[in-house]
């Protein structure tokens, strides 16, 4: 199957298991973070769109760690960048129908929690196909080192992912199952 089609059958059946209320445990991500002695302080988080894994409740309890947060707002020419946020703080809705900052102090991430549709044992992964994260990535890895860790329900992987030559893998995939 191409990206195209894995794309279409993953959306699919996660909006057919929508219902499943299956979580991903910060202490999960922490724990990742401690055994591969990562000491960053800011994450870059998403707001749940189109039944992906809802990682609000772990950014509240990463925040009250004193994390620090940030989430990504979409600008005009296809890139992203990440802003200041807090759950205290409010959100506006983007031309996608996806809540974003208001902030507009652009932040860059140690940590990324990256949304994806369908991944690999590989690390590589799909997302809906606009090229966000990975021309984001590339970006941020200019700048500094950063962790990529994707979040997924187990459903979500495949045998193998196409990849492309812009396409970048994660460092890590954490899903509702003990990994």
């Amino acid at each position: 199957m191409n990206k195209s089609e894995i794309r279409k059958k993953l959306l699919k059946i996660r909006k057919q298991k929508s219902s499943i209320n299956s979580n991903i445990s910060h202490q999960s991500i922490l724990k990742v973070l401690k055994k591969k002695k990562i000491k960053g302080k800011i994450f870059g988080g998403y707001y749940p769109y189109n039944y992906e894994v809802d990682v609000l409740q772990i950014i509240e309890k990463l925040e009250k760690e004193k994390y620090k947060i940030s989430l990504p707002k979409i600008k005009n020419n296809l890139f992203m960048d990440f802003y200041s946020w807090s759950t205290n703080n409010p959100l506006v809705i983007n031309k996608y129908g996806i809540p974003e900052p208001v902030s507009n102090k652009i932040v860059y991430p140690d940590i990324l929690l990256v949304p994806l549709v369908a991944f690999d044992k590989k690390l590589n992964r799909i997302g809906y196909g606009g090229g966000f994260y990975d021309r984001y990535l590339k970006k941020l890895k200019r700048i500094k080192k950063i962790i990529t860790i994707g979040l997924a329900y187990s459903f979500q992987e495949v045998k193998k992912i196409p990849i492309n030559d812009y396409d970048i893998k994660l460092d890590f995939i954490i899903t509702e199952k003990k990994n």
